[in-house]
């Protein structure tokens, strides 16, 4: 049975127009799509405020306030978005209508059913994330070039596991890698020399929307 577009759906915490702050778009300007509820609970969540409430939304709703931005570039986000089943239906129809579609997830959940022309931004979790066992490794074997592996990182400690993870999963031979500070933990200086002392084949990022806003919700 084909789900109607019209009929509640989804429950969104918030949709918002931004420059995405991460991943090789960063800058570029983005609607965001910020679906509520996550089973994960990382130490250094930014985004605690999208664990509950949130407003029923029909996937109609939301492609309408997605066009109302005139942009190509979306990025559905969380929480840990594919927690709601029908958000596999949102991506589907985000890619019909010709957008430019990027997924971040926790990589908690099986992403095998995502539609392929979606960007997939996986979040590796780190020991100093807390939810370390919360890793699908399974999900590795989904990814394509076009996808992006994201280590969030909190320590030295955190390092040197990622560095584990990239010769252990040859992750750079899968996609492009990137490695970013915890920001009030580990300042991106300090993690820039360690990857330049290592030579790692990764792509530094910062978190731009909190250069430029800080911590702001819907930045």
């Amino acid at each position: 049975m084909t789900m109607s577009l019209t009929e509640p759906a989804l429950r969104v915490t918030e949709i918002f127009f931004s420059l995405q702050g991460e991943t090789s778009r960063m800058g570029l300007p983005t609607v965001f799509i910020r679906l509520t509820g996550c089973p994960l609970r990382c130490l250094y969540c930014d985004t605690a405020y999208a664990f509950h409430g949130g407003e029923n939304r029909s996937i109609e709703e939301i492609l309408k306030e997605v066009e109302r931005h005139r942009t190509r570039y979306v990025t559905v986000t969380g929480g840990e978005p594919l927690a709601q089943k029908k958000c596999h239906a949102l991506l589907k129809e985000l890619c019909d209508r010709g957008y430019d579609v990027s997924l971040e997830t926790s990589g908690a959940i099986d992403v095998s059913a995502v539609d392929p022309r979606v960007v997939k931004i996986l979040d590796l979790k780190t020991p100093g994330s807390g939810e370390v066992g919360k890793n699908r490794y399974e999900n590795l074997a989904c990814l394509t070039a076009t996808d992006q592996i994201k280590f969030v990182i909190c320590d030295r400690d955190d390092y040197e596991w990622c560095k584990t993870q990239l010769g252990r999963h040859q992750l750079t031979e899968r996609c492009e890698v990137l490695f970013s500070p915890s920001h009030e933990q580990l300042s991106a200086r300090e993690l820039a020399s360690w990857i330049l002392a290592d030579n790692l084949p990764v792509r530094l990022q910062i978190q731009l929307h909190k250069y430029l806003w800080g911590n702001q919700r819907g930045r």
